[in-house]
């Protein structure tokens, strides 16, 4: 029998790199509304009182950045008098964007193997490896502990938002350890949330009282609902239930800590629990592999698992840059498969499109920012970009017509 504890870690939307996250994928939602053939290489840098945006971009769209720039962190939540030193209504906003590389352009507009089909057309924007992983441990074939993260953390935003906590500010994090036996999960071991709050909360200033209202509160408040509907779940008997273990949390955001585009790449993932190409998403055009070839791997796992196939799966896919068709596929299911990982890989090169060009076209990759009011890679900027069922992501749709793949 074998047990051990394993543990993701999740950040809310006021996060400082999820702020670069959401301001990069925001100016791509922007762009591609306008001009669904944008490239777009976008990154986000902010610190106290300042946002750069940076980059390369090529695009018929005309976009007031700094307008889109400031609305995106007003909707974030750092605004007025408790923006605390990343107000978006004064903070400078400076762009410095270039036009893309025409050696990258010319390979992404005519792949190297193109021979006729229209979907050969477009090569991979960058060479790479791209992971996707699903397993059998949610409904929606995540892995528990960044789903549960995951979850704590969307909940600590809406009781900001609407007020039910009304002392919290933007930033904020949480992690999750879950024990397993056997591979499986059977219990949440800790629960860790470290969140921004104002000085002084109900006229409290003591920091250990406060402490212990925002502990009680978060309990009550984030970790109940977040989780009621679970079979596995925290239980404040069994649980170690951490607040703030700092003692306060009131310098936060970009304030309290630089923020960069893409450096959650983990949290945007699996917590973790899979492995990793390395390549970021936030800001990147879907002629990007690290961002629609992760989309598409996922998607070929969540099949796989979905089917009934595996338990577990990992798919890899590696891409060179200005070839459309992937350099390597690979299958693993870590001894959980009906078939071998052999077997399993050559049906999936066999029965998926995984060309840049197919992928975008079979999710909607262009056109879903214009369909989607303007708000749609924006939206996957925080929270996860897998195993979401809030969103009506393409890539997360395993209904009937991918199952009968296999």
């Amino acid at each position: 029998m074998s047990r051990y504890v394993f543990t993701s870690e999740s950040v809310t939307e006021g996060h400082p790199d999820k702020v670069c996250d959401q301001i990069s994928d925001a100016v791509l939602d922007a762009l591609l509304e306008q001009d669904p053939y944008s490239r777009v290489a976008c990154e986000t840098i902010v610190n106290t009182g300042l946002c750069l945006i940076t980059g390369e971009v090529t695009s018929n769209a005309q976009v007031d950045f700094i307008d889109l720039v400031r609305k995106t962190i007003r909707e974030i939540g750092y605004e007025g008098a408790r923006a605390g030193g990343f107000d978006a209504n004064s903070c400078a906003v400076l762009v410095a964007l270039d036009q893309q590389s025409p050696d990258i352009a010319q390979g992404v507009n005519e792949a190297d193997d193109h021979l006729g089909d229209p979907l050969d057309k477009i090569g991979a924007g960058d060479q790479g490896i791209m992971f996707g992983f699903a397993c059998n441990e949610t409904p929606e074939l995540m892995p528990l502990p960044i789903s549960l993260a995951h979850r704590l953390s969307r909940k600590l935003a809406e009781v900001r938002h609407n007020n039910t906590l009304d002392y919290l500010l933007p930033d904020g994090k949480t992690q999750v350890s879950v024990l397993y036996e056997n591979n499986q999960p059977i219990a949440i071991e800790t629960v860790l949330i470290s969140t921004q709050h104002t000085s002084q909360i109900d006229g409290l200033t003591d920091e250990k009282q406060i402490r212990d209202k925002i502990t009680k509160d978060l309990w009550e408040f984030v970790v109940v609902p977040a989780t009621a509907d679970l079979k596995i779940k925290p239980d404040l008997n069994k649980t170690k239930f951490l607040v703030n273990p700092t003692g306060k949390f009131v310098v936060g955001g970009p304030q309290g800590d630089a923020g960069l585009t893409g450096r959650k790449i983990i949290v945007d993932t699996y917590g973790g629990y899979a492995r990793h190409g390395g390549g970021a998403f936030s800001g990147k055009d879907p002629t990007k592999v690290d961002r629609s070839a992760a989309y598409a791997a996922r998607h070929v796992a969540k099949c796989l698992v979905a089917s009934g196939l595996s338990k577990r799966a990992e798919v890899q896919l590696s891409y060179a840059i200005g070839v459309a068709k992937p350099v390597s596929i690979l299958v693993e299911t870590f001894g959980t498969g009906k078939l071998s990982n052999e077997e399993l890989t050559a049906m999936v090169d066999k029965k998926f499109d995984l060309r840049p060009g197919a992928i975008i076209e079979k999710f909607q990759l262009r056109e879903l920012p214009k369909k989607r009011g303007g708000s749609f890679y924006k939206n996957t900027a925080a929270y996860g970009h897998f195993g979401r069922d809030d969103l009506n992501l393409p890539w997360e749709d395993v209904s009937r017509n991918c199952l009968e793949r296999f």
